[in-house]
């Protein structure tokens, strides 16, 4: 293994200046307890790594449950006397099928800017009286008062004060079922208010890793209980921001502000899946949103770039920023990686980045320049790891 393919290294998007002080989670005492590498992330004091580091704990993730701390993400509830009318409300800011949302259920959406381009992305799940949105930590003030300004006055918009943990891996629902019976009956993608512990709770069955697995939002004082509860398993492993990042970037995950950002339309991501049939040219509810007309556009003629999957040969990882080249004396890039690092479940090293259409088959080798050095990878499909979700 090269020296650099597990230094823990934190997702560069949204990290904080020096001179901020950072927030605290409901549940930092228990990350400082466990013995936490603490750095500074879209605001708040987050756990890196644990003393078991970011191998152990991805691996962990892939083979039992691994336990994260999400409380930094923000938790939007949106409410009116119609929930037509909410769902309605938002489909004039995301390309998504909200009025078809059934409740009990949540949708991945995409805010997208009047040129296209992704503001942000985010959870939808709606509750039956309420829609609830779970969005970046980053962006959370952003697009709280996007939502204010562009949402009739007639829906109430509250930033819920809660906090968010997520277990995720193969053996999640083994170890919250007897905390919570009813979680077992659910699929990927559901949402149901239950009880986890006695401690009221959202919990939906979904996460950032690529596996089966739970969120569950709780009151913040309850949070901890809670988290120590599951971590007394002998199947469950804290786990940071380090494996974090490994994980969806195995499972082939956009972080906002890395792989997608104002400058990305959802089709050059690869996001197409999230802009609804519904949405679309022929769709019942066609355009209407903002940025319709690029994106509708490049869904018939294509982009001029994608967001592709890489492979470099041997064991050095190749960072977010590495500019790549068609060969080995071409002058000029013709993209770049956004995300880069070591992947542990498959032994070598990972990333994703765009490049032009014509150039994006996989299987073409690019070169990526590392400390004056140009590198070859191999273009390959997303995923590199399947995904474990529970769809049945």
């Amino acid at each position: 293994m090269h020296e650099d393919a597990v230094e823990p290294v934190a997702p560069a998007a949204h990290t904080l200046p020096p001179s901020s002080e950072p927030e605290r989670t409901p549940i930092h005492a228990l990350h400082l307890l466990h013995g936490a590498r603490m750095v500074p992330f879209a605001g708040y004091d987050m756990p890196l790594q644990y003393p078991a580091g970011l191998l152990k704990e991805h691996l962990h993730t892939r083979s039992a449950a691994g336990l994260f701390d999400v409380s930094h993400m923000g938790q939007i509830a949106l409410r009116a006397e119609d929930p037509a009318a909410v769902a309605s409300a938002l489909e004039t800011l995301i390309p998504a099928d909200i009025l078809g949302l059934k409740p009990g259920r949540q949708r991945y959406g995409l805010l997208t800017d009047v040129d296209g381009g992704i503001l942000d992305d985010l959870m939808i799940a709606h509750l039956g009286d309420r829609f609830v949105l779970v969005v970046n930590a980053a962006r959370k003030a952003a697009d709280a008062a996007h939502l204010r300004a562009h949402l009739p006055e007639s829906i109430r918009i509250e930033m819920l004060p809660r906090a968010l943990i997520a277990l995720q891996g193969p053996k999640a629902e083994a170890v919250l079922a007897p905390l919570a019976p009813d979680l077992a009956t659910m699929r990927f993608m559901d949402v149901r208010e239950m009880a986890v512990g006695g401690v009221p709770a959202l919990v939906t069955r979904s996460g950032y890793t690529g596996e089966d697995g739970f969120e569950i939002s709780l009151p913040a004082d309850s949070a901890a209980f809670v988290a120590e509860t599951l971590l007394a398993h002998p199947e469950v492993m804290p786990v940071g921001l380090g494996a974090r990042d490994s994980l969806r970037l195995e499972a082939g995950l956009c972080l906002h502000g890395s792989d997608i950002d104002p400058g990305t339309s959802p089709i050059e991501a690869g996001l197409t899946w999230a802009v609804s049939p519904a949405r679309r040219q022929v769709g019942a509810r066609a355009g209407g949103f903002p940025g319709a007309a690029r994106i509708l556009r490049e869904i018939a003629d294509g982009p001029a770039r994608l967001r592709v999957g890489l492979r470099p040969e041997g064991r050095m990882p190749v960072r977010a920023g590495a500019p790549l080249f068609a060969d080995l004396d071409e002058a000029e890039p013709i993209g770049a990686v956004t995300s880069g690092g070591f992947g542990p479940s498959v032994e070598a090293p990972v990333a994703m980045g765009y490049l032009p259409t014509a150039l994006s088959e996989p299987g073409r080798q690019v070169f990526a320049e590392v400390r004056g050095r140009r590198l070859p990878l191999a273009v390959t499909r997303l995923p590199f790891v399947p995904a474990g979700f529970k769809r049945g």
